[in-house]
């Protein structure tokens, strides 16, 4: 069971994922050392799974982002999967959902034209109803 100690690390690490354990323990009042037993625990027992990096897409060159919900022609799934793995530069998450559509589909493009190609391609396999991004 987590307490209030651990969900600070969780919380400062969300944040920033590369602090030395020295500023953590500073911050959620633990030593160096004892901070770097609390996350080494969280990591064993599967609290943490892992680290990243936060892309920023529109410095990338991916100034379109887009929401698509996904309706399956048919119930066999693995053409549309398979099209996802091919389009890989476009896709950031593939989410299989309950309730109206059977994926919720988040992808970045560098420009309209690219997106209506993805989309052309996209419509071999999929009905959808696509959504762009405005503002985060």
């Amino acid at each position: 069971m987590l307490d209030n100690t651990d969900r600070q690390i969780l919380k400062e690490l969300s944040m920033n994922s590369r602090i030395t354990m020295k500023e953590l323990g500073e911050k959620v009042h633990l030593t160096g050392p004892a901070t770097s037993a609390r996350v080494a625990k969280l990591e064993d027992s599967g609290i943490i799974e892992g680290y990243t990096i936060k892309i920023n897409q529109i410095k990338m060159g991916y100034s379109v982002h887009a929401i698509l919900h996904i309706y399956l022609k048919d119930t066999n799934h693995q053409a549309y999967l398979s099209f996802l793995t091919s389009q890989d530069s476009y896709v950031i998450n593939n989410y299989k959902v309950s309730g109206e559509s059977c994926y919720l589909l988040e992808c970045k493009f560098p420009s309209n034209e690219m997106l209506d190609q993805f989309l052309t391609e996209l419509s071999q396999y999929v009905n959808y109803k696509l959504s762009i991004v405005i503002n985060k």
